[in-house]
């Protein structure tokens, strides 16, 4: 049998600001419908990542490839609807549930936009609800089901729960999980919280100063490191 094609590639990638090198030379494949985390200390270009992986932000050198495509050829527009990017605060359009799902995808049936609200663990009934009645985690939740409705391939989350009580980023985790078991979504979930990547599972990228460190299964990058600044992250020397 064949190896998994990538579904995601990053070919020598960097990104440079005012001579000072953001990120320096990351190469890594995504298979679909897996889990990756990436982790590190502040500052060593989590975010910056994702900005590349869907043209938010263009690298200085290297390439991103989505099914073999350069993301460069895409539209941007078109790259977005299939690389959806989830932000640490919501930011929604204070009008109703409803219009945010619209504004997404236009095409959504009243019964798409509900069973997407029934997937991010909203009630149905409240599909035609204000916005600003919506608490933090909520309005988080519609964010998400407003990034699944344009059937992404790929699912970027930016510290998705940081903003957000313990009790409720348990919820949200236990939902995103939920949501791959269901489709074949490949997510890949920034946290500064190595204990939250333990409990996401997959695979995992550590990042110091730019530069990809380790990567491997959660508990072997976190627990078991097998280079000297793997090892300083995980006493907690990096953080």
């Amino acid at each position: 049998m064949s190896e998994q094609a990538p579904l995601l590639s990053l070919n020598s990638l960097s990104r440079e600001i005012k001579k000072r090198k953001i990120l320096d030379n990351i190469s890594f494949d995504f298979l679909a419908g897996k889990t990756y985390t990436i982790i590190g200390p502040s500052g060593a270009g989590k975010s910056s990542l994702l900005r590349l992986i869907n043209r938010l932000d263009e690298p200085t050198d290297g390439t991103v490839l989505l099914n073999g495509k350069p993301a460069r050829e895409y539209k941007p527009e078109h790259l977005r609807c299939q690389i959806g990017f989830l932000f640490q605060t919501p930011h929604l359009f204070e009008k109703t549930i409803s219009d945010n799902l619209l504004f997404a995808n236009r095409s959504l049936s009243i019964d798409e936009q509900k069973h997407l609200l029934e997937i991010v663990q909203i009630n149905a009934s409240r599909l035609h609800e204000p916005v600003p009645k919506l608490s933090v985690g909520e309005k988080q939740r519609v964010a998400l089901a407003r990034l699944l409705a344009t059937k992404p391939l790929v699912a970027l989350l930016d510290e998705p729960t940081s903003a957000l009580d313990p009790s409720i980023t348990e919820a949200i985790e236990q939902t995103i999980k939920e949501i791959i078991n269901l489709t074949n979504l490949t997510v890949i979930m920034v946290t500064h919280n190595p204990d939250q990547a333990l409990r996401m599972g997959g695979e995992s990228l550590l990042l110091v100063d730019g530069k990809l460190i380790e990567t491997g299964h959660v508990e072997h990058v976190i627990n078991n490191p097998s280079t000297q600044l793997g090892r300083q992250y995980r006493s907690r020397d990096l953080l």
